[in-house]
């Protein structure tokens, strides 16, 4: 068997703590010199601790939800800021409807890694 995990970095572990743990609600695993551990709903974040980063300009990391608003909804209560993209047409929400009736919306973390939430269109 072979588990995905998924690898991000920061300069600023304490920061990375706080938003993934207190924001997200992940739970961390361990703190280890080289990278933060964190786990939810079974999968493994590692996030590597690196002297200098320059994030990418496209997601990194992303989820897929049941329920867009209502997650953004309460990511925005645990003090998250959606991105506003004005290439794209969102409307008065941050979420855009992608051709294919997805919506998306995209967040990002302390150290600029873009994060996005997906609702797919249920088939």
């Amino acid at each position: 068997m072979m588990t995905p995990i998924s690898f991000l970095a920061t300069t600023n572990s304490d920061s990375a703590i706080v938003f993934y743990r207190d924001s997200l609600g992940f739970k961390l695993i361990e703190d280890t010199p080289f990278a933060i551990v964190f786990e939810r709903d079974g999968a493994m974040l590692r996030i590597q601790k690196v002297e200098s980063f320059d994030p990418h300009p496209f997601t990194a990391l992303g989820w897929q939800v049941d329920d867009i608003a209502a997650s953004c909804a309460e990511l925005t209560r645990n003090g998250i800021v959606f991105e506003r993209y004005n290439f794209l047409q969102m409307g008065d929400s941050d979420i855009w409807s992608a051709p294919d009736g997805a919506k998306v919306c995209w967040f990002k973390d302390p150290d600029g890694n873009t994060l996005s939430l997906t609702e797919f269109l249920a088939s």
